[in-house]
C-alpha cells in the first residue's frame, strides 16, 4: 500500500508541476507578448469610430495578474474613446473620423459629450463623415455632428421625440396572490408605483414629462445648431415624422446624400487624395485608442489627479465595473488620501442608487478624503438617489445638461406571499420566545408592529439624506425638502435649484479639480482596482472580459432590450435592506 501511495502521490506530484509550468510559460508570454498587439498608425489615416461594444466610462483593473492573463480581450472604456478623440486631434497621421452604421448602447449624457467632442475634433479642420443604413435616434443624435452624412437609398431615420413607458403589477398581484409590502418616503418616490396601482400618479407623470421635455431640449437643440435647421422646425420633423425616409430627410437637412457604401467610402478616398481602386488607410478606435497615454496633459509632472470611476447600482461587497461596492471605492479613496503625489480626486458617477447603508459608507470615505484634498464630482448618465448620496458632499458637483440627478428619497419593498400560498395550499405556524422575534414572514400579513418599526427607519434614512444635502450643498432642510421626495431632475433643472454647481464634462471637472488644488501640471490616474483573486472573477457574472463570450450570446439570444431586462432583475434579487434607487430608466431609441 505504501508502494501505491507514492506512485499515486509522484503522479499527482508530477501533474501539479506541468501544470505550474504551463500556466508559467503562458505567463510569460503573456508578458513578452504585452506591446506588440498595437496597431502601427500609418499617415493619411482615418479612424472608424466603432462604439458596438463600448458602454462603460471604465473597464476595471484588477489586483490578481491572472485574470488578465486569462480574460478574453476587454473592450475599451468610454473615456479612453474620449481621449483618443482628444489626441486625434493634433495628430498629424490622422485625417478624419468616419461613422459607419455606428449602432451604440451610450447614455444619453455620454452621447452628449462625444458629440462635444467631435465637434472640438473638427476645429482641427479634419472632417466628420457619416453613413447608416439605418439611423435609430440615439444613433442620428450622435451622427448629426458630421460634416456630411450619408443614408442608404432604402434606409430610413427613426426621428420622433422622446417617451417612457412603464409597467403597473397591482393586478397581477391580486391575480397570484404574491403582494409586494412597499414602505417608502417621497411622493415622487415612483419606483415602487408599479406595485401600489394599475396607473400611473400625476405627480409620476409630472416628474417622467418635465425630464423627457429637458432632454429633448438638449437633443433638438444640439441637432439645430449641428445641422443650422431652426429649433421649430426640429420639433416639427419629429412632430409629424418627417423625415422617415431617405427623401424626406435630405428635404428637411437632416442627412447631406442618399447612396450606398461604397459610394461614401470613394468620397473619403477623394478627400484622401487616394485613387479609387486603392485601399485607404484605416485604425480602429479601440486601436487607436491603446497607442494613447490616459493623461493628454502634463505627462512628465508627479502630481496626479486621481479619477475614482463609481457606476452600476449600489450593492455592497467589494463591488465591479457593474457594482459599486464600499470595497473597492474604500481601498481607491483611502488610496486617494494616503498617496501624497495624488493632489485632489474626482469621483465620475453613473448610477441609478441602490443600498442606502452602502451609499453611507462611501459617503463617510468621501468625507474623510475632503479633510486632506479637494474632491470634486463629475456626472455621467445617472447620479441618482443613492448616486447623488455620495456626490452631495463634493467640493464641487459637475454634471452633464441630460444628466439624470435627484431622486432624493427612500422605499423599502417586501415580498408577501400569504394568498399565494392559501392558494396552492402551504400554511405556516410560528413559534417564538418573544414578541417581535419572528421580524417579517412573508407568509404571513405584515405585522403592524414590524411595519411601524420599519416605516421608522425609512423616515430617519431620509432625514439623514436630506441632512446629508443640506449640509453638502448650503442649504436649509426645508428647501432640500422642497426639492426631495423622490423627484428626479436633468442636470440643466438640477443646476437651476443648487444640487449641481456647474454644467460641463469630465475633462471640466478635471480642470476643476487641477484648479481647486492649484495644479498647473498633472497626470491622472484611473481607480478603483479590484480585490479578486482568479477563482472569484471567474464565479462573478459581472466581471467585464471573461463573461464577454457569454454576454454576447445571451444578448445574441434575447435581444439588448431583453438582456437588460434579465440583467435588471438579477439584481433586483440581490438588494437587500432599504433602498435608495432610481424609480425608471430612459433610453433614447
Amino acid at each position: 500500500m505504501k508502494f501505491l501511495g507514492n506512485v499515486l502521490a509522484t503522479i499527482i506530484g508530477l501533474f501539479v508541476f506541468f501544470m505550474l509550468l504551463f500556466f508559467g510559460f503562458m505567463l510569460f508570454g503573456a508578458i513578452a507578448g504585452s506591446g506588440s498587439d498595437t496597431v502601427k498608425v500609418e499617415s493619411n489615416s482615418v479612424i472608424e469610430l466603432n462604439l458596438d461594444n463600448i458602454t462603460l466610462d471604465y473597464t476595471g483593473k484588477y489586483t490578481d495578474p491572472w485574470i488578465t492573463l486569462f480574460a478574453e480581450e476587454a473592450p475599451i472604456g468610454f473615456t479612453e474613446v474620449l481621449n483618443a478623440i482628444e489626441a486625434a486631434k493634433n495628430d498629424t497621421k490622422i485625417k478624419g473620423i468616419t461613422l459607419v452604421n455606428s449602432s451604440n448602447s451610450l447614455g444619453l449624457a455620454q452621447s452628449k459629450a462625444l458629440r462635444d467632442k467631435l465637434i472640438d475634433f473638427k476645429k482641427s479642420g479634419k472632417f466628420v463623415v457619416s453613413y447608416a443604413n439605418y439611423f435609430t435616434q440615439r444613433e442620428y443624435y450622435i451622427n448629426s455632428v458630421a460634416d456630411t452624412i450619408y443614408v442608404n437609398p432604402v434606409g430610413e431615420i427613426d426621428f420622433k421625440g422622446l417617451a417612457s413607458e412603464v409597467m403597473f403589477f397591482k393586478d397581477i398581484q391580486e391575480k397570484t396572490g404574491i403582494k409586494m409590502e412597499v414602505i417608502r418616503h417621497g411622493k415622487y418616490k415612483s419606483a415602487v408605483e408599479p406595485f401600489l396601482s394599475s396607473e400611473m400618479s400625476p405627480e409620476n407623470r409630472e416628474q417622467i414629462f418635465a425630464l423627457l421635455n429637458s432632454a429633448w431640449e438638449t437633443i433638438a437643440k444640439d441637432i439645430s445648431d449641428s445641422r443650422k435647421i431652426p429649433l421649430d422646425s426640429v420639433n416639427q420633423i419629429a412632430h409629424n415624422l418627417s423625415a422617415r425616409t431617405p427623401e424626406m430627410a435630405l428635404s428637411k437637412k437632416l442627412v447631406d446624400k442618399i447612396g450606398y457604401e461604397d459610394e461614401f467610402h470613394l468620397g473619403i478616398k477623394k478627400a484622401l487624395q487616394v485613387e479609387k481602386d486603392e485601399d485607404y488607410n484605416k485604425i480602429s478606435i479601440s486601436d487607436y485608442a491603446k497607442n494613447q497615454t490616459l493623461s493628454l496633459s502634463g505627462s512628465g509632472s508627479k502630481n496626479k489627479i486621481a479619477i475614482i470611476y463609481a457606476q452600476g447600482e449600489i450593492l455592497g461587497g467589494e463591488g465591479d465595473v457593474n457594482i459599486i461596492g464600499e470595497g473597492a471605492m474604500r481601498n481607491a479613496l483611502e488610496e486617494a488620501r494616503k498617496n501624497d503625489k495624488i493632489k485632489a480626486v474626482v469621483l465620475r458617477i453613473d448610477s441609478p442608487g441602490g443600498s442606502a447603508l452602502t451609499s453611507e459608507l462611501i459617503w463617510r470615505e468621501i468625507e474623510l478624503t475632503k479633510k486632506t484634498k479637494p474632491v470634486v464630482v463629475s456626472m455621467g448618465n445617472l447620479a441618482a438617489s443613492g448616486g447623488y448620496y455620495i456626490a452631495c458632499n463634493a467640493n464641487k458637483i459637475i454634471a452633464e445638461p441630460s444628466t439624470i440627478t435627484g431622486s432624493i428619497g427612500v422605499f423599502g419593498v417586501l415580498p408577501n406571499m400569504t394568498e399565494f400560498s392559501k392558494k396552492i395550499g402551504i400554511n405556516t405556524s410560528q413559534v417564538k420566545t418573544h414578541d417581535n422575534a419572528m421580524g417579517y414572514s412573508p407568509f404571513q400579513p405584515i405585522d403592524e408592529k414590524f411595519k411601524s418599526v420599519t416605516t421608522e427607519s425609512v423616515e430617519k434614512i431620509y432625514t439623514t439624506f436630506v441632512n446629508r444635502v443640506a449640509s453638502g450643498r448650503k442649504m436649509t432642510f426645508e428647501q432640500v425638502d422642497a426639492i426631495a421626495q423622490g423627484r428626479i431632475w436633468t442636470g440643466t433643472e438640477a443646476l437651476k435649484i443648487g444640487l449641481v454647481d456647474q454644467l460641463g464634462s469630465l475633462d471640466t471637472a478635471i480642470a476643476e479639480a487641477a484648479k481647486l488644488a492649484k495644479l498647473k501640471e498633472y497626470k491622472t490616474e484611473n481607480f478603483p482596482e479590484f480585490d479578486k483573486t482568479l477563482m472569484e472573477f471567474l464565479n462573478d457574472q459581472n466581471g467585464i472580459p471573461f463573461a464577454r463570450s457569454k454576454e454576447r450570446m445571451l444578448k445574441d439570444e434575447l435581444g439588448e432590450e431583453n438582456y437588460q431586462t434579465l440583467q435588471q432583475l438579477k439584481r433586483a434579487t440581490s438588494r437587500t435592506g432599504i433602498q435608495m434607487l432610481l424609480p425608471f430608466e430612459i433610453r433614447i431609441q
